[in-house]
């Protein structure tokens, strides 16, 4: 059964699945599952289907994202469903999609539906919502973990693969553990936050929940990048998977400074954690954390919670009551804070970012607890604001430090309580944290979700472009160790992989051709042979010339891959083809070259 991203896009390009299926699949998932709290607002499905079929008319291996449904924290918007940001009297219906929607949608993603939230995105349990708790996908007696509770709790239940939350203090991180799925906190400016309700403007980010990280880095490569419309976005890559770095160096905490909250279970879950990080490599490396929880301590009780009241301040004064009274508390602490209190915590934020950037000059990255416990819904009930604190212990300073950050389960608890840890990095590592905490995850080899969904085998790191880099395929002379390949690289290309087309083309050896070149002519689907190509990167600069110097009969087309996807290659104009040899049955230009030398 398809269930991660990856198979999801695979099985709609090989057309053993269609779109339409899949989503019809995620409607019927959401009616037999039967939590009405989970969704705010769901799209018609009819329309949804629709949307869906109409995909069939792109070039799906161009999609990243071909068919892939997607739930939508409903602090974000969607064109023409309510964003309500878990407050009836705040909602209003948008006319357009939030960038980081438009551009999911531009991939071929579909949304499903609006997911609910802690109210105004303000907490870490899931429970603030006039909309209902969602039950925790895991374990029901358990709160779900906010603020992102509904989009943590819809990829957990196996609901939709992907969703969309957004994070300030932990709400992309958090409810990961808790429903045992992967939270991609992005460094700050990555994903535009141009549609999203504000919490505190000046941390916000969007985030990503996945079953996977390879999942959570699609639709991070689909969203991030810069965007002129949000004063707030940066021109900040994603950047590229690698494998484990030697010599890799994780900063762990001093002896003594973490805090469980007498949860001997999660402590030793965190050490059995560090045990698997030595035996993939790393060397661990103690630092100081008491300023990074002193940089915590000001998110709450310092000025940062004025930028809560700012979205909600007209509100407050002409319908208080319309506000949860936990919120309500919550924000109100922010008229207290005058300007002098400001300027004095900015002060003292740019000290422990120079102390933080200390701290990371010695090591790679943090290895921390995602939280360091876990409470039920009638703890958190009974003591709301106490017990959401102290689940930020290892979150609430992330965003005012401009730090990217990773949760990714660890272990299932024997009391059937998922646990999870949190990889940290500076802003703009994103690439490096997702390269870590793919080996790990693969490495403890949970069942992902709550629907203990097999983890297959780590695949092979994906070679992906960098910056404005075009891939293209070359099937004759270019291909390493042949007689142009040199152009290549007087270009500076980069070789990705070795692939086959998928059994679309005839392939020949054109005459008159110095030195020697072949022909690929698209054919009926499945009516010709698969070729080997190497695939190379190229900028946009050196494509351009590449590309401009190309003389006829070749020119540059899309090539369908084995695989699904497609990519741009050499072609040949099909009147180049009369009285050419046909090799296709040699496979490739390699082995015919090889046989014609003898």
């Amino acid at each position: 059964m398809t269930e991660t991203i990856a198979e999801i896009v695979a099985a709609h390009r090989a057309g053993t699945q269609t779109p339409a299926q899949t989503v019809a699949r995620s409607f019927a998932r959401i009616r037999s599952h039967g939590d009405p709290a989970i969704f705010i607002s769901l799209r018609d499905e009819a329309e949804a289907l629709a949307e869906a079929v109409a995909l069939a008319a792109r070039d799906g291996a161009t999609l990243p994202l071909y068919g892939v449904p997607v739930a939508v924290k409903d602090n974000i918007d969607v064109a023409g469903l309510p964003t309500t940001a878990a407050c009836p009297a705040f909602a209003y219906t948008p006319s357009r999609d939030a960038a980081a929607v438009a551009r999911l949608r531009a991939a071929g993603a579909i949304v499903i539906g609006k997911t609910n939230l802690d109210q105004f995105a303000t907490g870490l349990v899931g429970v603030r919502s006039p909309y209902g708790i969602p039950k925790n996908a895991v374990r029901d007696d358990l709160i779900p973990g906010g603020s992102s509770s509904g989009s943590a709790v819809a990829v957990s239940a196996g609901l939709v693969p992907l969703s969309l939350g957004t994070d300030t203090a932990g709400s992309g991180r958090v409810p990961a553990m808790l429903n045992n799925i992967v939270g991609l906190k992005p460094s700050l400016g990555l994903i535009p936050t141009t549609g999203v309700v504000p919490a505190c403007r000046t941390l916000d980010c969007v985030s990503i929940f996945a079953l996977s990280v390879d999942d959570a880095m699609a639709a991070l490569d689909v969203m991030g990048g810069y965007d002129a419309k949000d004063p707030y976005s940066r021109q900040r890559e994603v950047g590229a998977l690698t494998e484990i770095p030697k010599g890799l160096k994780l900063g762990v905490p001093r002896n003594g400074q973490l805090i469980f909250f007498g949860d001997t279970v999660s402590e030793k879950a965190y050490a059995e954690a560090l045990k698997r990080w030595k035996s993939l490599g790393a060397t661990l490396v103690e630092f100081d954390l008491e300023p990074f929880y002193e940089t915590a301590r000001l998110l709450y009780d310092g000025p940062w919670v004025a930028e809560r009241l700012l979205v909600i301040r007209d509100l407050l004064a002409s319908a208080p009551d319309a506000i949860h009274p936990v919120t309500r508390e919550i924000t109100l602490a922010g008229a207290r804070q005058s300007a002098t209190d400001t300027f004095a915590a900015l002060y003292k934020l740019h000290s422990l970012k120079r102390t933080a950037e200390t701290a990371f000059a010695a090591i790679d990255a943090l290895v921390l607890p995602t939280a360091p416990t876990a409470y039920t819904t009638a703890q958190v009930l009974a003591n709301p604001i106490e017990l959401n604190s102290r689940l930020g212990t290892y979150t609430n300073f992330v965003n005012l430090l401009d730090l990217c950050g990773l949760a990714v389960p660890a272990a299932m608890r024997a009391d059937g309580i998922p646990f999870g840890i949190t990889l940290l990095a500076p802003g703009g590592d994103d690439a490096k944290l997702a390269s870590l905490g793919r080996a790990f995850h693969a490495d403890t080899r949970l069942p992902m979700g709550a629907k203990a969904v097999p983890q297959p085998l780590l695949p092979a790191v994906p070679a992906t472009l960098r910056g404005d880099e075009i891939a293209i395929a070359v099937v004759g002379a270019h291909l390493t160790g042949m007689a142009l390949n040199g152009e290549l690289q007087a270009l500076g290309g980069r070789l990705l992989n070795a692939k086959t087309t998928a059994p679309d083309y005839c392939f020949y050896a054109l005459d008159g051709t110095t030195p020697a070149k072949p022909g690929l002519l698209r054919v009926e689907a499945g009516s010709g042979s698969a070729i080997e190509v190497e695939v190379w990167a190229l900028s946009a600069a050196a494509f351009g010339k590449f590309v401009a110097a190309i003389p006829s009969p070749l020119s540059i087309g899309t090539l369908r891959l084995a695989d699904g996807s497609g990519v741009k290659g050499f072609l040949v104009e099909a009147t180049a083809i009369e009285g050419a040899r046909d090799i296709s049955s040699f496979g490739g230009w390699r082995a015919f070259a090889k046989e014609a030398a003898k």
